[in-house]
């Protein structure tokens, strides 16, 4: 099944409204079409839904549709959306929106959120796919054959949209996972949602994995609602996520991709309006540029210390061990302690190789040159 390339069809409010049913009026449904009226029409008239639905009639919509120029196509693919829309929203959407407790949105499609419209006009778009792709044989009630399809049109494009994301189109976790886990109940449950959480829209603000609702759920499975929160869940993903890199390849392909096309979090405030801090941009140029501007640094500071030790007349075999294990081999709380050096030592094994008799002579011949071409 392939997807329509026609641009999205942005429904106006003023068109929304004027043909939502007055107030205590009947119901209708999808068989009456009073859910879906054909009053709600694409620019250009009605002339396109109308053919729309004589071509389903006739069992050529699909077909039409494939051969279809760039225009013709738009023209019946916005028709499609004038015939959908209203039966996604009144089946799909309203239903998901009570169940995520946004009864504000479930009111009306003008009233949907920013994020709960995407997901709308995502649904819609998988529908009218489905229905120009699909529609092959008579159709004479459109809506009703409509409303057959949704959950497995709406499904279906929810797969296509997971792997065009590089996520797993079906979110089902591996068996070595599992084991790794210790099947574990709750992680193996947890690991599952964030096999679906990699593949969606959505975002968690400026966190990377929603641990507040993950939390809730946490309670709602382990019944233990005294340790199920935020911190924890945290614990508990971090060891999920050990177990998933196990197998670097998957791990990539499944998680880190598919995570990495997500919208970057964005702070809600301006940093430093609370607390003060000092707002430092990210600096421009190789991003191992501070790294080995601190090496720079450090050894300068060597040196120089070295030098004033020697001045002093000690020896310069002691003198170039203690200071360069001094500077080089202790801890780092800069930046020297982050990505890609991921060990203790993030130079290499300095401490060690000063145990070495044939690097230390090689490292005080470099020292004392440097120092000969300060001193001159």
């Amino acid at each position: 099944m392939g997807f329509s390339s026609a641009t999205t069809v942005r429904l106006d409010e003023a068109v929304i409204r004027s043909v939502r049913r007055p107030r205590n009026s009947s119901p209708g449904g999808v068989y009456a079409s009073r859910s879906a009226p054909s009053t709600v029409v694409p620019e250009g008239g009605e002339a396109p839904v109308k053919v729309v639905r004589e071509l389903a009639r006739e069992g050529r919509l699909a077909d039409v549709v494939a051969v279809a120029g760039g225009a013709e196509r738009v023209r019946l693919s916005g028709a499609a959306y004038a015939i959908v829309w209203p039966i996604v929203f009144a089946r799909v959407t309203r239903r998901v929106e009570l169940t995520r407790g946004h009864p504000h949105c479930a009111s009306g499609v003008e009233r949907l959120a920013d994020e709960c419209l995407d997901r709308f006009h995502d649904d819609v778009e998988s529908v009218v796919d489905d229905l120009l792709t699909n529609a092959r044989r008579p159709v004479f009630n459109l809506e009703a054959w409509v409303t057959g399809r949704l959950n497995a049109a709406t499904v279906n494009g929810h797969r296509r949209q997971r792997g065009r994301r590089g996520a797993l189109q079906r979110p089902r976790l591996p068996q070595w996972v599992a084991a790794g886990l210790g099947h574990d109940p709750w992680l193996i449950s947890l690991a599952t949602e964030m096999l679906v959480w990699v593949g969606v829209d959505a975002t968690a603000g400026s966190e990377v994995w929603p641990l507040e609702s993950w939390s809730h759920r946490r309670g709602l499975r382990t019944g233990d609602w005294a340790g199920s929160d935020p911190g924890v869940v945290a614990r508990e993903v971090e060891t999920v996520l050990t177990v998933m890199r196990g197998r670097p390849s998957w791990f990539e392909s499944y998680i880190e991709r598919p995570l990495g096309v997500k919208q970057a979090p964005v702070a809600v405030a301006p940093v430093g309006e609370v607390t003060g801090a000092i707002v430092k941009p990210l600096p421009l140029g190789d991003p191992d540029g501070s790294i080995d501007d601190e090496l720079l640094e450090l050894a300068s500071n060597a040196v120089r210390a070295i030098d004033e030790r020697l001045t002093r007349g000690d020896r310069a075999e002691e003198v170039v061990v203690e200071v360069v294990r001094a500077v080089f081999g202790g801890a780092f709380t800069s930046v020297l302690n982050r990505a890609p050096h991921a060990v203790a030592d993030p130079l290499g094994g300095v401490s060690g190789a000063l145990a070495n008799a044939a690097t230390v002579n090689r490292l005080v011949t470099t020292v004392m040159a440097i120092i000969g071409d300060r001193r001159s």
